[in-house]
């Protein structure tokens, strides 16, 4: 069986525009099994068409990810269906400080997390068991550059993002022998309706569909990491290793304005 076959019933959270929409649209093909998970609206129901129309066999449910036991539910109930072959935990908000370096405040920053990490784990986690037990299934995780250090106008997106890229290593580490694989996908900015919020340059800005290529050839060859660009990542990973006042000091550089939400 081919890596693309062997994927088999798909889930995609986020999957209404976006990054999930272009990843739910590369990945539908005849005899494909897709389930498309959004908070709800027209972007669900048009990326669910696109996928019809290229022959997959389409679900969705208007489910926030946030939701664990809508998730769980739903979740079972497409395993029943047809063995669940591979998840895409897409679906991510952004916050940011305010204007004049206000905190983000609890409500923003317990938001991102639920919605950036707890929203994976409450895809990953109620299909684990079933991939296991027939020693086959792949994880894509979505996370960001932004969790290799912390940057000062994000602290809770890159806590989410630093969290999600360690539950990923971790579940790669513990559960690989037994087929499953774990892919984390890394990327700086990218068209995207979060990058539109930053209001300062975009530094080697990607476009969504060469972010959504790159994730799906990922996927299929089982890859664990994923950085894009590297040179963003590298970049990153090399101010944590500097002592903190002068990391502090070079990521200060790298302050972006956030646009308020709505």
């Amino acid at each position: 069986m081919d890596a693309d076959a062997s994927l088999g019933h798909v889930v995609i959270t986020g999957a209404s525009r976006g990054l999930g929409a272009a990843l739910a649209r590369r990945l539908a093909r005849p005899g494909r099994r897709l389930g498309l998970i959004a908070r709800g609206g027209a972007g669900l129901a048009e990326t669910a068409a696109a996928c019809r129309a290229a022959g997959a066999l389409v679900e969705t449910a208007a489910i926030d990810v946030r939701e664990a036991a809508a998730m769980a539910a739903c979740l079972a109930g497409w395993e029943a269906a047809a063995p669940i072959g591979a998840v895409i935990a897409n679906a991510g908000i952004n916050g940011g400080t305010g204007p004049d370096g206000q905190p983000e405040g609890h409500a923003a920053a317990s938001a991102q997390i639920a919605v950036n990490l707890m929203g994976a784990v409450n895809l990953v986690e109620p299909v684990l068991p079933g991939m296991l037990a027939r020693k086959r299934g792949s994880v894509l995780l979505v996370g960001s550059v932004a969790g290799f250090i912390g940057l000062p106008d994000g602290p809770a997106y890159s806590a989410s993002k630093a969290g999600l890229w360690a539950y990923g290593e971790a579940l790669r580490a513990a559960h690989g022998p037994a087929g499953l694989r774990v892919t984390v996908v890394a990327p700086g900015f990218f068209e995207s309706a979060m990058s539109a919020r930053f209001l300062s340059e975009h530094p080697l800005k990607l476009s969504v569909a060469a972010v959504a290529a790159r994730a799906e050839r990922a996927l299929l060859r089982g890859e664990g990491r994923v950085v894009l660009p590297w040179v963003v990542g590298a970049a990153l990973r090399g101010l944590a290793l500097l002592p903190a006042p002068v990391a502090d000091r070079l990521v200060r550089r790298f302050r972006f304005r956030i646009a308020p939400e709505g």
